[in-house]
């Protein structure tokens, strides 16, 4: 008899099946999970080992770096101090002197846990990567311990370049070290008195000083909430340059920190948060006036301001790295041109100012630089040296004129150019000199000498503007908007582009961008080093040919720059001198630049006013050459150190005699080829350039004012009277004395 309920045979073997299926899903489900667990401890184990290993090769670091000031020390070229940033008289609390309200400030805003951690939080690394993902704040400021930032301060950079995962690993490991052995509050002592808090100041008990004239025991919740929220952005958060309400914005989040931290109750932190930011505030700055610094700072101001902006563009934070920073400052030759500015050399005025940068051909270095001169009390004020928004005027010709015709027109030296009437195109401005005269056909190196600036644009149209723009792009210089014909008599450009370009003539036709820091060594010894990289700019004889020619400007009876003329030395040079435009009704010099140059050093100098449309800022014609004077009196000097010699006339340029005078010629070119002795070729194919004017003169359109160019010696000035001025490269710097001229007066030309 069969029973129905008794399972069969088949009913049997698909039960195991599933028993054995479900079996199976689970055993690969235990392997799944302990191939991850595995996998999540070998990548533990990795990471220790990584840790460790990087760990291994931490900086030491002592009490004393802990208790030192991460001061930034800057070197001149010869490893002798010029500047140390932080140089105001410190002020060291001892704990006893450190209020307990302002460590619970620091501890409230830069690290609620600090008392429960060894060093590194893991709680708050994550809480920071959670709100970084989220997009919200925890009231935390990043994953740093306060022992952390202690320990960046003290041994390491923070620059964008040094922020590794080696690096993040030393931090952690050395912040685990100093825990071990320093306790809590002497950590949070050493931090309180390393921080940074703007204006040279370090450590909060000297910021008391300097911005309460108190110290740190004296001040009120307020004013140490502000203290203690400074470090995060000392520039930013400061109440003494005017931020007023960036200011109180962190005050105020520190004191709701502290609430949040239990620290103090809300109605004390609203009674804080009433009181004004500025109360208080002393405007002598307490007792922390004095410098161990032996360097004028004056001296080395315009220098130092750009190494510092060079430093934070690379990422570094000067004011509280601790870097050792050397630079290519000759200090014996800033030290002289400072002296000649401000001294020796004459000038219509304290007001006139200048610009002056020199370069070195071989690599680029810049070797002194000066902003301005009887600048006052001003610290890093406008520098006038970097700034690009005056005209160059005439020292425009070599760059954009005649090496562009040079280099891609081969034209020789005695490459005839008609000095004839000259109406820009698609307007009814004629181009003139000073002396509203034309005198005909005359030699390409004529022209350059005596600067003449009819033959200078003619030179231009025959290039085009762009193998010109292109030819000035290889020298470092380009403008936002497209250059005009205007711009070859007049570059809106600064006196350190003017210096690093015509460098490139100096040594053949390289260029080398142009730069102040030959090394940075952070403090945990790590050495950055900075090395030359030029770039082919022109051919070997356009650099000769163009020397050549300016050489003429200091020794030829007719040259503009025969007052910066020095025996014995090798020079080559260009001058420049801008009028102003007709339409502001002044008259006389707006701009008058000396750019000359060695084997061994390239300078450039501009001098005018700031405010040149103010009564009395037009520079007279005796001093004019106020330019030419000063860049004699350093050129004199730096060559009198490091003699330069004279050029070599390269393989690719042949000397011939024209009409009795030694002219150059590029061999092999088509005007090599059909010179004959003391016969200058007349060459039809490029007589395009000497005509094309004419066709120019029939345009009628009108066109706004725009100003004059002068010729120095001989006023080579253009004074053409209702071209359009072009448009600056770069805006101009702020200035403490003021702006300069507005953009639609800027001068376009230049005297000589």
């Amino acid at each position: 008899m069969s029973n129905d309920n008794q399972p069969t045979r088949s009913d049997r073997h698909l039960n195991n099946s599933d028993d054995d299926q479900e079996r199976n899903v689970g055993g690969l489900i235990k392997k799944i999970l302990l191939w991850i667990a595995g996998i999540v401890v070998l990548l533990v184990v990795a990471a220790a080992a990584l840790f460790f290993y990087y760990a291994s090769s931490a900086p030491k670091i002592s009490r004393s770096d802990l208790s030192s000031q991460s001061i930034t020390t800057i070197y001149d070229d010869q490893d002798r101090v010029i500047s140390r940033l932080g140089a105001q008289k410190r002020e060291y609390a001892k704990n006893n002197q450190i209020p307990t309200t302002l460590k619970n400030a620091v501890v409230s805003i830069e690290d609620r846990r600090f008392y429960k951690h060894h060093g590194v939080d893991p709680i708050r690394i994550f809480g920071a990567a959670a709100s970084n993902v989220l997009g919200r704040s925890s009231g935390m400021q990043g994953g740093s311990t306060l022992t952390q930032q202690l320990v960046k301060l003290s041994v390491f950079s923070t620059a964008a370049s040094d922020r590794t995962l080696k690096r993040k690993a030393q931090e952690a490991w050395l912040a685990i070290n100093v825990e071990r052995h320093f306790t809590k509050s002497q950590i949070i002592d050493f931090y309180i008195n390393k921080v940074y808090m703007g204006n040279g100041v370090y450590g909060m008990q000297t910021a008391a000083q300097y911005y309460y004239g108190k110290d740190l025991d004296e001040l009120d919740l307020s004013q140490l909430a502000l203290i203690a929220g400074m470090p995060q952005s000392p520039t930013y958060y400061n109440p003494d340059t005017g931020n007023i309400k960036y200011a109180t914005q962190r005050r105020n989040e520190v004191l709701n920190a502290m609430v949040r931290s239990k620290y103090i109750s809300q109605s004390q932190a609203n009674e804080a948060a009433g009181e004004s930011v500025t109360a208080g505030l002393d405007p002598d700055h307490g007792n922390t006036s004095g410098t161990d610094n032996n360097v004028k700072e004056k001296v080395v101001d315009s220098y130092v301001k750009q190494v510092l902006a060079d430093l934070k563009a690379q990422g570094y934070d000067p004011y509280n790295d601790g870097l050792k920073v050397h630079t290519n400052l000759d200090l014996d030759a800033q030290q002289h041109l400072y002296d000649a500015a401000n001294k020796s050399v004459s000038f219509q005025s304290d007001k006139m100012q200048t610009g002056v940068a020199v370069t070195d051909p071989h690599n680029g270095q810049i070797v002194a630089m000066l902003g301005g001169r009887h600048t006052g009390n001003v610290v890093y004020g406008l520098n006038r040296a970097v700034q690009t928004n005056r005209s160059s005027g005439s020292t425009a010709k070599p760059l954009m004129d005649y090496g562009p015709a040079i280099e891609y027109l081969q034209w020789p030296t005695f490459k005839q150019i008609q000095d004839t009437r000259f109406v820009f195109p698609g307007t009814n401005s004629v181009l003139h000199d000073f002396d509203k005269k034309y005198k005909g056909s005359m030699t390409m190196r004529d022209a350059l000498v005596q600067s003449r600036n009819v033959p200078a644009i003619r030179a231009l149209q025959a290039v085009g503007l762009d193998r010109a723009t292109s030819f000035l792009g290889g020298l470092g210089i380009s403008q936002k908007d497209p250059y005009t014909l205007q711009n070859g008599i007049a570059l809106y450009i600064s006196p350190l582009q003017v210096s690093a370009a015509y460098a490139a003539f100096a040594n053949g036709g390289t260029y080398y961008k142009p730069y102040y820091i030959s090394s940075i060594t952070t403090q945990d010894g790590n050495v950055k080093q900075f090395s030359p990289k030029g770039k082919r700019a022109m051919n070997e004889a356009t650099a000769y040919m163009i020397t050549d020619m300016l050489k003429g400007v200091f020794t030829d009876s007719q040259g503009s720059g025969t007052a910066a003329r020095i025996d014995g030395v090798n020079q080559a040079g260009k001058t420049g001198t801008t009028n102003y435009p007709s339409n502001t009704g002044q008259s006389g010099v707006m701009d008058s630049w000396m750019a000359g140059y060695t084997k061994n050093y390239s300078i450039a100098v501009w001098t005018g006013y700031d405010h040149p449309l103010e009564p009395g800022a037009s520079i007279s014609e005796q001093f004019e050459k106020s330019a030419q004077w000063l860049y004699k009196d350093l050129m004199q000097f730096l060559d009198s150190r490091n003699h330069a010699s004279d050029w070599t006339m390269p393989d690719t340029v042949e000397a011939v005699k024209v009409k009795g005078k030694r002219q150059l010629v590029i061999r092999d070119s088509k005007w090599a080829l059909e010179y004959t002795e003391d016969n200058s070729p007349e060459s039809s194919s490029d007589s395009s350039s000497s005509e094309s004017s004419s066709s120019s003169d029939s345009s009628a359109s009108s066109s706004e004012s725009r100003p004059e160019e002068r010729n120095d010696s001989n006023r080579e000035s253009s004074s053409s009277s209702s071209a359009p001025a072009s448009s600056s490269s770069a805006p101009a710097q702020a200035s403490s004395s003021g702006p300069a001229a507005p953009a639609n007066t800027q001068p376009s030309g230049d005297q000589h």
